[in-house]
């Protein structure tokens, strides 16, 4: 089978095609032929070495992919070879306390496809059967390979760690980015009124298209003092928060009484300073957020394929162009969700 891997920690064109051995299940197991994988910025911080999570080499990236079963190697499967799937990114225990709370998401003992797992930028990947969700005929590769991640992630920010309601106001930062145009959408099925950034008015647009009602155009006015004029010095309930840095210390400026911003995402700086006496005078909230839980995953997938949640793909490439697609995600020219056509 082809396959795009990485030797070694570095840039984009360190990722090379190359033939490798096609998996073979064994019980309890599954081989999903890809037919469409999602390129995450995590990708890209795994790629270069800066993630902080240990890999080995080569290394297969791809958290989030969709296909058809191959093979199974356990025939007591309700599955059977070219049944249509979504393939769950994360494999939790079952066992720790996260994940018989239902908090999966926080377990420490799974695996992860792309981290701690071969990845979907692969022509084949084996999975074990419980992983294997089915994928309604009328729902694209595309769309399942696009949507697991950002909607997912964007619902556990700002429904489950944010508690956006109908009638709450929420900023979203870089409304132009995979989870950020997913955020638009889920705060508008929330019924909130959304406040968004993003670096072009082209991209500004495009969020109104999705259901943005105020636009902050970050690369020509001061976001922080333009959201304080749009709400009368207020501030807004709700700040998704993925971006870190000046962006993140701005953003706190943003916050009602009683506030909370969710962070979920630090790529243009991990290490801030932060000045505490807002948090205990105006009661402010600050909360960290990861992925979403199983449960959530199949909720926001259930919206997709209901036609109330549609994922943005600012474009796709062949397996063989994962370099050049890691450069166009890295480039943040983008609209929405790259992905890789295995």
């Amino acid at each position: 089978m082809k396959v795009s891997w990485f030797y070694r920690f570095g840039g984009p064109e360190v990722l090379v095609c190359e033939e490798a051995r096609e998996p073979t299940p064994e019980v309890g197991e599954a081989v999903v032929r890809v037919r469409a994988v999602g390129i995450n910025h995590v990708d890209l911080d795994v790629r270069a070495g800066t993630s902080r999570i240990p890999v080995s080499f080569p290394h297969v990236l791809g958290r989030e992919f969709a296909g058809e079963v191959a093979a199974i190697g356990n025939q007591a499967s309700p599955l059977k070879e070219g049944d249509r799937v979504w393939v769950s990114c994360r494999i939790p225990c079952s066992t720790c306390e996260f994940c018989l709370s239902g908090r999966d998401n926080l377990c420490e003992r799974g695996g992860y496809f792309g981290l701690d797992l071969p990845g979907g930028y692969a022509e084949f990947v084996k999975v074990p059967v419980s992983s294997l969700q089915r994928l309604p005929s009328h729902v694209s590769f595309q769309d399942a390979a696009a949507s697991q991640i950002a909607f997912g992630t964007a619902w556990h920010v700002l429904i489950n760690r944010g508690g956006l309601r109908a009638g709450n106001t929420v900023l979203i930062q870089a409304a132009g980015s995979g989870i950020g145009s997913a955020a638009v959408q889920v705060a508008s099925l929330a019924g909130a009124t959304i406040f968004v950034t993003a670096s072009s008015g082209q991209k500004l647009q495009r969020a109104k298209a999705l259901g943005a009602h105020h636009l902050i155009n970050y690369a020509e006015e001061d976001f922080a003092q333009r959201v304080l004029e749009l709400t009368g010095g207020n501030g807004v309930d709700v700040i998704m928060e993925h971006i870190g840095g000046n962006v993140f210390t701005r953003s706190l400026e943003c916050l009602k009484t009683d506030g909370v911003l969710v962070t979920v995402g630090a790529h243009a700086g991990e290490v801030v300073p932060l000045d505490i006496i807002p948090f205990f005078r105006r009661q402010l909230r600050l909360v960290g957020s990861k992925n979403a839980t199983l449960t959530e995953l199949r909720t926001v997938m259930g919206f997709v394929a209901e036609g109330r949640l549609k994922p943005v793909i600012h474009g796709t490439y062949p397996l063989a162009d994962a370099a050049e697609a890691h450069r166009v995600v890295g480039s943040r020219e983008i609209f929405g969700k790259v992905l890789l056509l295995p």
